[in-house]
């Protein structure tokens, strides 16, 4: 409550958003990703109560509850990035203030990154693993970054979830990278406007990555391309079968290929060719990469 009234811009709407998603996130996304059995018979309670409480950016807006449109986008959505960057997000000893990170996140809203105690990690059960009867495994991979999230979620889940050290983060983040599962650092308008979480994404099972297949553009890519070297790739395929975002291919020559269209940078194909024939390259068209010694 004491943070969402130092945000100034922060409405009613807002708050109450914010309250049910961190309060009850199973629930939440449960009926976000339409698992949830309840989920077709609360739309039209969401589509009233966003019309008595009208959004700042659009009065008869209903992004707040409609995942088949466009504007969610710009209220909830994650970023890829390489494990590294994952690395560096869970080790950073010191705050970070950046208010603004119009040409790091582009999205017209949530793109702060505001680390208050970083060293304040809870790792959850995935509410979009948990939603579905048949999931991938372990569950416990989202990790809540800094304060006020992480004491938050962890006073009304402490059943699923815990305390866990910076070291312990890296652990979860290079277990889930070795099983091809994608890193996301995830902003949400209602959660301050700013970056709260690192999610560990497949796509079978997070709702961002099928809205994302689905063409509504919650995921920003990386910033970085992947890229083939063909005097080490001995067209096995290997790599093809971790790619979250069906991004590799193979050419006439049975080369592996990218398409770049496709391809969010995230490198997790990088770790799992046995030749060392992908790299990440930084590519301007595809944004600015998150990278947290620029932001210290």
């Amino acid at each position: 409550m004491t943070a969402a009234k130092a945000n100034k811009p922060f409405n009613l709407f807002q708050f109450i958003h914010g309250y049910v998603y961190g309060r009850w996130p199973y629930l939440y996304i449960g009926i976000g990703k339409g698992d949830h059995p309840i989920a077709k018979r609360m739309m039209p309670l969401f589509a009233l109560f966003s019309r008595v409480f009208p959004t700042k950016n659009n009065k008869t807006s209903q992004h707040a509850i409609d995942f088949a449109s466009h504007t969610i986008a710009d209220t909830y959505h994650g970023k890829a990035i390489p494990l590294q960057t994952a690395r560096e997000l869970v080790m950073v000893n010191q705050p970070i203030h950046k208010p603004d990170l119009e040409h790091v996140i582009p999205y017209t809203t949530a793109r702060a990154i505001i680390l208050e105690n970083p060293d304040h990690i809870v790792v959850i059960d995935c509410p979009c693993r948990v939603a579905k009867e048949e999931h991938c495994s372990p569950v416990d991979v989202c990790l809540i970054v800094g304060e006020p999230f992480a004491s938050f979620v962890h006073e009304h889940q402490p059943e699923k979830s815990r305390w866990i050290t910076p070291q312990e983060a890296v652990k979860i983040l290079e277990e889930e990278d070795t099983r091809g599962h994608v890193h996301h650092a995830f902003f949400k308008e209602a959660m301050l406007g700013r970056f709260y979480a690192i999610c560990n994404c497949c796509s079978c099972c997070c709702g961002a990555m099928k809205a994302h297949h689905n063409h509504i553009p919650m995921l920003a890519s990386s910033g970085y391309i992947a890229e083939i070297n063909h005097d080490l790739c001995s067209g096995c395929g290997t790599c093809h079968e971790y790619c979250q975002f069906s991004a590799l291919g193979f050419d006439e020559n049975y080369y592996t290929v990218v398409d770049y269209e496709l391809c969010m940078g995230c490198g997790v194909c990088v770790s799992k060719c046995p030749t060392d024939a992908i790299q990440l390259f930084a590519e301007p068209s595809k944004g600015i990469p998150l990278e947290i010694s620029n932001l210290l």
